[in-house]
């Protein structure tokens, strides 16, 4: 058998951008900081799928929670210096699915 030549920090990006919602949930906080209840509001996930991602991406250091020790209690979720690196990312995967992928119509 031949060496592995796969880059393990390219496998490990992959892996961590191709987990489900990982992507949409980076994609959404491109737009700035929000509190859990919006970025709910803009995915169809639910709110423990949506807890688990979070807490997955802060352990990545892509995500960042911030408390405000307000009454009630205010959390603010945003990107990381981490996570705002992928926004050039993000872009050209956005021209690039603008340029190429093609959505067929729901047939009822």
């Amino acid at each position: 058998m031949g060496e592995n030549t796969l880059c393990p920090k390219f496998f490990k990006a992959t892996e961590i951008l191709s987990k489900r919602w990982n992507a949409l949930i980076i994609n959404q906080l491109l737009l700035g900081p929000q509190r859990f209840c919006s970025i709910s509001s803009s995915l169809p996930i639910s709110g423990r799928l949506l807890s688990e991602r979070l807490k997955d991406l802060e352990k990545e250091d892509i995500v960042s929670r911030e408390v405000y020790p307000e009454v009630p209690v205010r959390i603010e979720y945003r990107l990381t210096a981490k996570g705002l690196a992928l926004q050039k990312v993000f872009e050209e995967m956005t021209h690039w699915s603008q340029e190429w992928i093609q959505i067929e119509a729901k047939k009822d």
